[in-house]
């Protein structure tokens, strides 16, 4: 058996690696081909080209590549056109991916597609299912609630698990290390602070966070800011006047289990919306979530959104058990309360901790692999 897969994002590679690894297992003398990064080629795959050439975001990035795009489009129609799998699988990347299936469904509408990841269409866009079962079969979904939306459109889909929860989680031993290395005192009330990832998410959440700080009233409070190597610089001006002592973790001279033993530390953290939610629920941190966009962003998703709460513990546990302030309501004042009554405990932090529980059990924690699940999916549905 012969599949192409296509990842375009290390998230992606992560988890195509995964169910590479998954499909092996079950079906000896599969191949691959396509494209992928490290993960993936350690599993036993060339790449086309290198995955890094997908990873760009945002209109300013890629206008200057659009051209280079659309011909790494339709070169990798062509080499599945030329390698003829019996099924291609596509990892999240959706601008890129869907639009390759488009172009390979059509040359051969008996291919097999099998989209990994399922677009968010329960908060917004309803529409992307229906477009998306023009030329995908088969949707392996990270999320419990998710496969409905998929076969409302006509495709099949399969919950498989979501990979947050095969993640090492640190000890307490490693978590009481890690305060030790860093000056904090065992007893130390601790805060994670988290305000993304991208230029633009820092400059937009860094100023708000500081000022809630400056409003949370927790005697000896210490303050750690994680952050990816390419905000360290910008991350430190930040936080030059913030109260707490900040301690700033650049990903480029910080170990992933260091990381970790921080996340497992931490009474409580105010983050970013996004992922990380799902990374502290493991982790056992209760947490804040705020968000902004510039205005005309959050004119135009406002009414367009159909969900009342963005951050996936909520969703998942089905409970609004984690505070959130986007747009407007993102202000340092009710950010600040939230906070600082996550790390005076009470019903609030209770609450919270069993919704991230919850969370955690309903994404597959405690069950068989997500990439072994996921390979089991693809097998299925390939025949």
């Amino acid at each position: 058996m012969k599949l192409f897969l296509i990842a375009g994002e290390p998230s992606g590679d992560a988890l195509g690696a995964a169910l590479m690894e998954g499909l092996k297992a079950l079906a000896p003398g599969v191949q691959f081909t396509g494209i992928g990064g490290p993960l993936m080629q350690a599993q036993g795959m060339g790449s086309l080209f290198p995955m890094e050439e997908l990873s760009v975001m945002g209109l300013a990035e890629i206008l200057p590549k659009y051209f280079h795009l659309k011909r790494r489009i339709r070169e990798t129609a062509a080499a599945i056109a030329a390698e003829a799998p019996d099924a291609v699988v596509t990892i999240d990347s959706p601008d890129f991916c869907l639009r390759v299936l488009a172009i390979a469904k059509t040359a051969n509408p008996a291919l097999k597609t099998v989209h990994y990841v399922a677009p968010s269409v329960w908060a917004w866009r309803p529409g992307r299912a229906q477009k998306m079962a023009k030329h995908v079969d088969h949707v392996l979904a990270l999320l419990p609630f998710e496969p409905r939306y998929m076969t409302d459109a006509g495709m099949t889909c399969d919950f498989v698990g979501h990979p947050v929860t095969t993640q090492p989680v640190a000890s307490e031993d490693e978590a009481s290390a890690f305060r030790a290395a860093q000056g904090i005192a065992p007893d130390a009330p601790l805060l994670l602070v988290l305000p993304g990832s991208r230029r633009g998410e820092v400059e937009r959440l860094g100023p708000i966070f500081g000022a809630a700080l400056k409003q949370v009233a927790i005697p000896g409070l210490r303050v750690v800011v994680p952050t990816v190597s390419a905000r360290a610089e910008q991350v430190r001006a930040l936080v030059a006047d913030w109260p707490g002592a900040p301690v700033v973790l650049d990903a480029a001279s910080t170990p992933p289990d260091i990381k970790r033993a921080a996340f497992r530390a931490a009474d409580a953290a105010l983050a970013a919306s996004g992922t990380v939610s799902l990374e502290l629920a493991a982790a056992g941190t209760p947490m804040v979530i705020a968000y902004r966009l510039n205005k005309l962003s959050e004119m135009i998703i406002s009414r367009l959104l159909r969900v009342d709460t963005l951050t996936l513990v909520n969703l998942v546990s089905d409970t609004r058990a984690v505070p959130e302030f986007l747009g407007e309501d993102c202000q340092p004042a009710p950010v600040a309360e939230a906070v600082t009554s996550l790390l005076a405990g009470g019903p609030a932090r209770k609450a919270q901790l069993a919704a991230m529980e919850l969370s955690m059990q309903r994404l597959g924690r405690g069950g068989e692999a997500p990439g072994l699940r996921a390979a089991r999916s693809v097998l299925a549905a390939i025949g």
